[in-house]
């Protein structure tokens, strides 16, 4: 028995299209990467605020205003009664889910509150990064001239002899103006 080999043929790979290099490096940013990671965290997130909701808020709101339990509170569009919303669905029945919404507004507040203090925290860390920032060493070397050339500029005033050069552009500081 012979065995048949194929022939392998070296075909150059086709090149690959311009927006493929944008598209990896738009990938690669770091803003992406951070927006996943925010992604993937704000869905465990949701988990944990659903539970909130569910388990803590629905039962001791319901308690308070009189043991209504807000995820079985529905109105069947057909007019017929069902005992909870499961009931009602497996029967096939439309309902309007008043408690489903109500669960998901509150489910929203919270999110909403919860990112409102995050971003408010982190706001305030940028602000103490860029007030702890130094100027760079040129704008600060620039700085120390401007202030050279005003200590300058009254002595110059006192001997009567008028500025020249840089210390002539310096603004005009007389207070009449």
């Amino acid at each position: 028995m012979s065995s048949f080999q194929i022939p392998k043929a070296h075909l150059p790979l086709p090149k690959a299209p311009g927006w493929v290099a944008e598209f990896r490096a738009f990938i690669a940013r770091g803003n992406v990467i951070d927006l996943a990671v925010g992604i993937i965290i704000g869905a465990a997130f949701t988990g944990i605020v659903n539970s909130l909701v569910k388990d803590l808020f629905n039962p001791l709101l319901g308690m308070a205003i009189g043991g209504v339990d807000f995820s079985n509170y529905f109105v069947p569009l057909n007019g017929q009664h069902y005992d909870s919303l499961d009931v009602a669905q497996r029967a096939g029945a439309p309902t309007v889910n008043i408690g489903v919404f109500v669960n998901t507004v509150i489910n929203f507040a919270i999110v909403a509150f919860c990112v409102f203090w995050v971003v408010k925290a982190v706001s305030r860390v940028i602000r103490k990064e860029v007030a702890e920032t130094p100027p760079p060493r040129s704008e600060a070397l620039l700085e120390e001239i401007r202030d050279l050339l005003r200590q300058r500029e009254p002595v110059l005033a006192q001997a009567g002899a008028a500025p020249t050069g840089a210390a002539a552009a310096l603004p005009d500081r007389d207070p009449k103006r």
